[in-house]
């Protein structure tokens, strides 16, 4: 079973990631988890999302992969026993100090070790299988063939496995740069993702000189690296072994979340049928915000994966988000985005791949009054326009980006 884990930093991007064919989402409470920035999920929230995910036939993991001190396990245990009534798939967890909480708590509930515990090897992932470990989500650092090998060592473990976005600098996401610099610890989730700054030098001498560093033909982002993208490649994964492929992403826009899952869903689909991914598939990825891409070190050492400076805005912006076909009206009900008006031409966004990548000419608009108008500005205005695509829920509609 190869599985499509989506990142969900809210209750409307995780929507969006089962609509547009997640098999699972990873979520974070208000406590415990490494994306601080991120809406993240109530106690409340966390039933809700659970009981949305199992009705659909989906999974939902919970993170509590922080780097713990001693002070973080108090509530520990009464957040585990709820996470465990209601039922949520598994808790994906660093700290050997909070994977013995859970051993004694989690009856039910599977435990899965993050990308923040740093295995790299095959010895290092038996020993967390001894300790009753389900699956290993392995560090960034890998090769195939070094997957493969621990694959083969270790069989009863599941492999995990980031295919796309955001890569650390540091070992895993285990870093120092952002609480020296900020006082925001980003082993407790409070990243500023310090890496992605511009720095100056100082040269040393009797003067001070600051020396600013210049971009050559690799640019001058020392830290920053490129995103992740394996797209072309998931074959090469499954054959190592790899049976869940994870999306970087809680701090990502709906868009980001929609466009990229769906990609890989198909892509998915298409290397399980026998098929090689479509071109049009990858051009997908360039048309949400990205860095250049990088096959991280998937093939070896890699030293061409840093010296890129801020994101793309990506070749679309996201206009609008379907509400639902009106077959009486003959068109779709979609609520505002961004700012787009009559004559515009906007492309779909669809999990149906017939849909996927056609365009809508907007002739005319209206609103719930009736009321016609060129020019939808209004923020999540809802809307009516004519079309003969029977487009569903969630589905988005987006419009090339004009570059000056």
């Amino acid at each position: 079973m190869i599985e499509l884990l989506a990142p969900a930093g809210d209750f409307n991007k995780l929507k969006t990631a089962i609509h547009f064919g997640a098999d699972a989402v990873y979520v974070g409470g208000n406590n415990y988890g490494l994306r601080k920035g991120a809406k993240n999920f109530t106690n409340d929230g966390l039933t809700e999302a659970v009981e949305d995910c199992h009705s659909k036939g989906k999974k939902l993991y919970v993170t509590c992969n922080i780097v713990a001190h001693n002070n973080d396990f108090e509530g520990l245990s009464e957040y585990l026993e709820f996470l465990e009534s209601i039922k949520v798939d598994a808790v994906i967890v660093s700290d050997p100090g909070i994977i013995l909480f859970c051993k004694n708590i989690l009856k039910n509930t599977e435990i899965h070790l993050s990308t923040q515990a740093n295995a790299t090897n095959k010895y290092s992932v038996k020993f967390w299988a001894d300790c009753g470990i389900k699956r290993v989500v392995l560090a960034r650092e890998l090769s195939v063939s070094e997957i493969k090998e621990i694959k083969d060592f270790v069989p009863q473990v599941e492999i995990e496995a980031f295919v796309h976005g955001a890569m650390c600098v540091s070992h895993s996401g285990r870093c120092l740069l952002s609480n020296f610099l900020t006082k925001r610890d980003g082993n407790h989730g409070d990243c500023v993702q310090a890496c992605r700054w511009e720095y100056t030098i100082n040269e040393v001498n009797n003067d001070n000189k600051k020396l600013v560093l210049t971009e050559d033909e690799r640019g001058s982002y020392i830290l920053n690296s490129k995103d992740l993208n394996m797209l072309a490649n998931i074959k090469d994964l499954i054959d190592a072994g790899v049976c869940s492929f994870k999306i970087e992403g809680r701090m990502k826009s709906q868009y980001y979340v929609g466009t990229v899952v769906n990609a890989y869903r198909k892509g998915i689909d298409k290397v399980l049928n026998g098929e090689n991914v479509p071109e049009y598939l990858l051009k997908e990825l360039l048309k949400t915000a990205h860095r250049d891409y990088t096959t991280g070190f998937y093939y070896g050492d890699n030293d061409t994966i840093s010296y890129k400076n801020n994101q793309t805005a990506g070749e679309y912006e996201f206009m609008a988000e379907v509400i639902e076909y009106d077959s009486k009206k003959g068109g779709i009900w979609v609520e505002q985005r961004n700012r787009f008006g009559v004559g515009d031409t906007l492309e779909i966004l669809s999990c149906n791949e017939d849909y996927l990548g056609k365009n809508i000419k907007v002739e005319s608009m209206e609103n719930v009054d009736g009321e016609m108008f060129d020019d939808a500005k209004l923020v999540q205005q809802k809307l009516f326009i004519r079309t003969d695509f029977v487009l569903s829920a969630r589905d988005i509609l987006r419009k090339k980006v004009v570059k000056c």
